[in-house]
């Protein structure tokens, strides 16, 4: 992913580095909207999520036997979970052929915490249909060739 013109780019990573992200947000936005979901993964884990329609990102495992994908609920997201260290960095979905993805801010690295402007969330009640047309109107789409 080249690096980015005009905007601001993130890196990230699980707590030991084998699972990173490279995340880039359009624009020189001094706040960032990010979601604190509700259901009972993210609560546990203390993930709070952030994505850009405009934005794009690029996913590097460093030792794939050492990151699982966990699925639940409606099995329509992967959450990248490291088993060396139990840190979720980055929720994927397919959609369409295109991978999307949403972030968790707490692996973002060298960051300044009062850029983000938290809000709750939940998603309780929708159908996998909306949650689906949610995730592609809203999550960051993946670099081509990312």
């Amino acid at each position: 992913m080249p690096e980015t013109t005009g905007g601001q780019r993130f890196h990230g990573s699980c707590h030991c580095g084998n699972i990173r992200f490279l995340f880039d947000w359009p624009g020189q936005s001094p706040v960032i909207p990010v979601r604190a979901c509700g259901c009972s993964f993210c609560q546990k884990h203390g993930a709070v999520w952030t994505s850009n329609p405009d934005g794009q990102f690029q996913l590097t495992i460093a030792d794939p036997s050492q990151a699982v994908p966990y699925r639940f609920g409606t099995k329509t997201a992967e959450f990248h979970l490291c088993t060396a260290c139990g840190v979720p960095p980055i929720v994927t979905c397919t959609m369409d052929g295109r991978r999307y993805a949403v972030l968790n801010i707490n692996t973002f690295n060298d960051v300044d915490a009062s850029m983000f402007d938290r809000s709750p969330t939940n998603f309780d009640g929708e159908t996998v249909d909306s949650r689906l047309a949610r995730r592609q109107r809203n999550w960051t789409p993946e670099a081509v060739g990312g």
